[in-house]
C-alpha cells in the first residue's frame, strides 16, 4: 500500500493532508502493510496504532509517539534507516520479522569491529565490558575499545570529529560522556561498522 493509499483511506479522512504528517494525529490507526518509506511523520501520535508489515526505512520518526497500553504494533515493520530521535518506544511491540530494531552488534562479548579515520581503516576490539548501542542502520556506537591496528601501519591516527581524539594502537579509548541513548544515532561515542567493507563505504 503506498501513502497516497493510505492519505485517500486514513488521512484524508481525519481531515490530514500529506504535509501534515509531521504532527499527524493517528492514534490507533491501521496502517498494517502501509509503504512510509521517506515519510516525515516526526512528533506524530502513532499511539496504539498497528504497523504490522509497515515498511518505515528511511522515515523521520524523531519525537513519535509509538507508546500506549496496547503499544504500537510493530511485527514486520521495516523500520530501517528510520530516524528514531527522541521516539517514545516504550512498551512497542516487536518481532523476530521487525527489521531495523534489533541491535547491529553483539549485545555482550567481545568483538572486533571497523571505523574509518581520515580515510585509513581502524580495526578495533569492542572490550567485554564496553557498552555498545546501534539505532536503526549498521552503525554502531560503543564507549570503550582497543586499538588493534590502523590501516597503512599507522601507529596512531586522530578522529574525524575530535582533534584530541586519538586512536593509538595497543591502546584503550574511551568515550566519558557516551549517550546512552540508542536512537541518537550520530551523537558521542566510538563510531563503527562489523564489517571492513561497510566501514570502507561510510
Amino acid at each position: 500500500m503506498k501513502l497516497n493509499e493510505i492519505k485517500k483511506q486514513i488521512l484524508l479522512n481525519a481531515g490530514i493532508t500529506e504535509e501534515d504528517l509531521r504532527s499527524a494525529y493517528l492514534r490507533s490507526a491501521n496502517l498494517s502493510g502501509a509503504d512510509l518509506s521517506g515519510a516525515d511523520l516526526s512528533s506524530a501520535n502513532l499511539r496504539s496504532a498497528t504497523l504490522s508489515g509497515a515498511n518505515r526505512s528511511r522515515a523521520d520518526l524523531r519525537s513519535a509517539d509509538l507508546s500506549g497500553l496496547s503499544s504500537a504494533y510493530l511485527s514486520g515493520a521495516n523500520l530501517s534507516g528510520a530516524y528514531l530521535r527522541s521516539a517514545n518506544l516504550s512498551g512497542a511491540k516487536i518481532s523476530s520479522l521487525t527489521c531495523g530494531i534489533t541491535l547491529n552488534c553483539p549485545e555482550e562479548g567481545a568483538f572486533i569491529a571497523f571505523k574509518k579515520c581520515k580515510g585509513k581503516i581502524v580495526k578495533l576490539l569492542i572490550t567485554e565490558d564496553a557498552s555498545r548501542l546501534s539505532a536503526t542502520t549498521y552503525k554502531c556506537r560503543a564507549n570503550k575499545a582497543k586499538v588493534l591496528e590502523i590501516e597503512g601501519g599507522l601507529s596512531e591516527i586522530r578522529s574525524d570529529y575530535d582533534s584530541n581524539f586519538i586512536y593509538k594502537v595497543g591502546e584503550i579509548v574511551e568515550v566519558h560522556d557516551f549517550d546512552e541513548n540508542r536512537w541518537n544515532e550520530c551523537s558521542s561515542g566510538i563510531h563503527f561498522f562489523m564489517s571492513k567493507e561497510m566501514a570502507k563505504q561510510y
